[in-house]
C-alpha cells in the first residue's frame, strides 16, 4: 500500500494533455513560444500601419479623462478641428512607433524558459499580458518614446496639450502619467499593442487548427 503512489507516478504524469498527445512539457512550451511570435507579428503588422490605431476603437487612442470631457465642449465651440487633428497626431505617432516592438517582443519569446511556457500555456486571460509586461514594458518605452516625441512635435496642440494636462493633473483631475502627451500616448500604443496580442493568442487556443501547424494543433488542440 505505501508503495502505490510511487507507482502511479508514471501513470499520472501520462494524464496530462500533452503527454496524450505524444509531446514533452519542452514541446507545449515550444508550442506557446510559435503561438507567441505569430501574435506578436501578427500585432505589429496589424497596428504598426496607417489607420492601425485610428481606426481600430478597441485601441484608438482618445484624450483621458477630463479631457476628453474639455475634447466635447471645444467641438460645441466649433473647434472640433483642433481636437480632431490633436487626436489623429496621437494615434498616427503610436502607429510610427509599433513597429520597432517586434524585435523585442521575438527576443523576448525567444528567451522564454519551460516554465514560463507553461504558465502561459495554463494561464488565464491576462497570462499574455502579464509576460510581456514584465519582459519588455520598459525597453518599449524607451523605444516608443523618441518617435512618439518626434511625430507629435510638429504639433502646436501638443504643447497646449501638456500645459492644460499639467494643471488638470495638478488638480486631481488627471493621472500624472497622462499629463504629458508623448509619455501618455507611449503607454498607450503599449497598451493596445499587448491587447491585440492577447487577441491573436485567444484565436490560436480557439481555432489551432486555422494555424496550419501540427504543432500548435496539438498544443493547443490538447487543452480544448
Amino acid at each position: 500500500m505505501e508503495r502505490r503512489p510511487l507507482i502511479l507516478l508514471p501513470l499520472l504524469s501520462l494524464c496530462s494533455p500533452w503527454a496524450r498527445a505524444g509531446l514533452s512539457e519542452g514541446d507545449a512550451a515550444s508550442g506557446i513560444r510559435a503561438a507567441l511570435e505569430r501574435g506578436c507579428t501578427a500585432a505589429v503588422a496589424q497596428l504598426g500601419r496607417a489607420d492601425g490605431f485610428l481606426a481600430n476603437p478597441a485601441v484608438r487612442i482618445e484624450l483621458p479623462g477630463h479631457l476628453k470631457d474639455a475634447a466635447k465642449l471645444l467641438k460645441n465651440l466649433g473647434q472640433g478641428r483642433k481636437v480632431d487633428e490633436l487626436l489623429t497626431t496621437m494615434n498616427r505617432a503610436a502607429e510610427a512607433a509599433v513597429p520597432a516592438a517586434q524585435p523585442l517582443l521575438l527576443a523576448a519569446v525567444k528567451g522564454m524558459s519551460v516554465e514560463d511556457g507553461l504558465k502561459l500555456l495554463k494561464g488565464g486571460d491576462d497570462a499574455v499580458t502579464q509576460f510581456f509586461a514584465g519582459k519588455t514594458r520598459v525597453p518599449l518605452s524607451e523605444k516608443f518614446l523618441p518617435i512618439v516625441s518626434q511625430a507629435t512635435q510638429k504639433l502646436a496642440l501638443a504643447d497646449k496639450y501638456n500645459a492644460v494636462a499639467g494643471k488638470a493633473a495638478g488638480l486631481g483631475l488627471l493621472r500624472g502619467e497622462d499629463a504629458n502627451i508623448q509619455q501618455y500616448v507611449t503607454g498607450r500604443a503599449i497598451e493596445g499593442l499587448f491587447q491585440i496580442i492577447g487577441e491573436e493568442e485567444r484565436k490560436i487556443r480557439q481555432d489551432p487548427l486555422g494555424t496550419g501547424s501540427a504543432l500548435l494543433k496539438k498544443v493547443f488542440g490538447g487543452l480544448n
